[in-house]
């Protein structure tokens, strides 16, 4: 539906990277190989919290719910999927806290904190998430 490349610093911390790439897709179109994740909480930058879901083998993070959000809307790591080129970022959020050395690419939204989505989803995106939760 939309991609996020997120610079808050829960998401550095939680990386050990400058950023993560989350593509935000509906929960019933993401499939596991490897067993049920475990659920881990976490702090998040809006302080509402995280429910990060984790690989039980490598324990690497596959997905995230925010906010005490149900599991119909994933924030799936792009780094986790098969096919990560396929998921470059639409907008980078958070970039108040973006690192001093990483460029922002020209032509892709930057915002210093959050957003409305409905001020810069594509149409086809915003029907989607619409589906989900009316």
């Amino acid at each position: 539906m939309f991609v996020h490349c997120c610079h808050c610093t829960s998401c550095q911390t939680e990386t050990g990277s400058a950023f993560v790439i989350n593509a935000l897709i509906e929960g019933d179109r993401v499939e596991t190989l490897a067993g049920a994740p475990d659920p881990v909480m976490t702090p998040s930058e809006s302080g509402r919290g995280q429910q990060v879901w984790r690989c039980p083998k490598c324990r690497v993070a596959l997905w995230s719910n925010y906010g005490g959000a149900d599991d119909r809307l994933r924030f799936v790591r792009v780094g986790a999927l098969d096919t990560p080129a396929e998921c470059p970022p639409d907008i980078h959020i958070y970039t108040r806290s973006k690192l001093p050395w990483v460029t922002l690419p020209e032509g892709v939204a930057a915002v210093e904190g959050y957003y409305d989505s409905k001020t810069l989803w594509p149409e086809a995106s915003l029907a989607r998430r619409r589906a989900l939760f009316g």
